[in-house]
């Protein structure tokens, strides 16, 4: 004869259970750090995290070597789940500031954002009263002293969506990587974009083109109708979706692209900074290095989606946000370069895009 249940025993067998469903992305995401590491099997969002936090490091390292200096190291972490690594030099032998940043992030999504993202990625549940999601990138910014040396600026990132009870709403990568000089030399501008094409065409020949053009447009100063600077590649919503030629690749393979892209980056600009670092240069070079700095800042501020979004992010570390900014920058009423000028020819390609490779 079988003993009637025990209703204590089901309480405590049910009670792990409960334990699970409450506990937050963020906590389950770190078990599974404390208990299995990250592995190729490992959700994207642990394998995102521990690519940047890699390619911060290997960055870093060069740089500090490139530079003679120490890169300033802080951790930081956030209420809502997630922290970063913000590294900074400023006033080095090299760079007048450099940034190389990871941050990862846990939040919930208001039903106003999830409407806002269901523009690009109509799979999005519209009546969901709210989405927890992840968010991890690395961002560079790289400011030399010498205006012969150009700025260069860098941004890999992965954003995912899930439900209460853990399940995937949605997911994407975006970034990119784009050359900002004072002083044009095609040869530098053709190298840059030479390997981070080269980068592109493993994985998708129609990927450079695409991209680049979408470099172009958006590293736009609309109000100044100029290019911040001679372009690169720029992506975001990248979720696996076919796109116009009919194809679509699964998130392994846009991680794989996200990957090469990323580590493409020190073959792409230090052959150039070595090049120049040493260049001698005038004032008045210096000064047109000032000005130009000024439209970069007149981007970032005014046009640029993520500096937007991290300011309005609750909890967000605005030193981390504003680390792209130049130490110095100079503006000057009416200032036009001299006709047949270094400075003039600069113009003119920032006003129209060239095809680099």
């Amino acid at each position: 004869m079988r003993k009637p249940a025990d209703p204590n025993r089901a309480r405590q067998l049910t009670q792990p259970v409960e334990k699970l469903d409450e506990a937050s992305l963020a906590e389950r995401d770190q078990r599974q750090r404390d208990e299995k590491g990250v592995t190729e099997r490992s959700p994207m969002r642990l394998r995102m995290e521990a690519f940047i936090q890699e390619q911060q490091r290997l960055i870093v390292a060069e740089l500090a070597r490139v530079d003679g200096s120490a890169f300033r190291e802080d951790h930081w972490t956030r209420a809502g789940g997630g922290g970063g690594i913000s590294c900074v030099l400023q006033d080095g032998r090299v760079f007048e500031k450099a940034g190389v940043n990871t941050s990862v992030v846990y939040g919930r999504l208001p039903p106003a954002a999830i409407a806002q993202m269901r523009v690009h990625h109509p799979t999005m549940d519209p009546d969901a009263d709210g989405l927890d999601f992840f968010a991890a990138g690395l961002s560079m910014v790289l400011h030399p002293h010498n205006p012969h040396a150009p700025t260069v600026h860098l941004n890999y990132r992965y954003f995912e969506t899930s439900h209460d009870d853990g399940r995937p709403a949605g997911w994407w990568f975006g970034g990119g990587t784009d050359l900002t000089p004072a002083y044009l030399e095609e040869d530098d501008v053709r190298h840059f974009h030479a390997v981070i094409k080269a980068a592109c065409d493993r994985h998708d020949a129609g990927y450079y083109p695409r991209f680049k053009r979408w470099c172009d447009d958006y590293f736009t100063v609309r109000h100044r109708a100029e290019s911040r600077g001679v372009g690169g590649i720029f992506f975001d919503d990248l979720d696996g979706a076919a796109d116009d030629d009919g194809q679509s690749k699964d998130q392994d393979q846009l991680f794989r692209f996200v990957q090469d892209c990323c580590t493409a980056f020190l073959p792409s600009y230090l052959p150039i900074l070595r090049r120049r670092i040493h260049t001698p240069f005038t004032p008045h070079e210096k000064e047109w290095q000032q000005l130009r700095r000024g439209r970069y800042v007149e981007f970032n501020l005014v046009h640029d989606r993520g500096t937007s979004f991290g300011l309005h992010t609750p909890g967000a570390r605005v030193e981390s946000i504003l680390v792209s900014l130049p130490l110095t920058a100079k503006w000057m009423y009416m200032h036009e370069p001299e006709p047949g000028s270094r400075e003039e020819r600069l113009l003119r390609v920032l006003r129209q895009p060239v095809d680099w490779a």
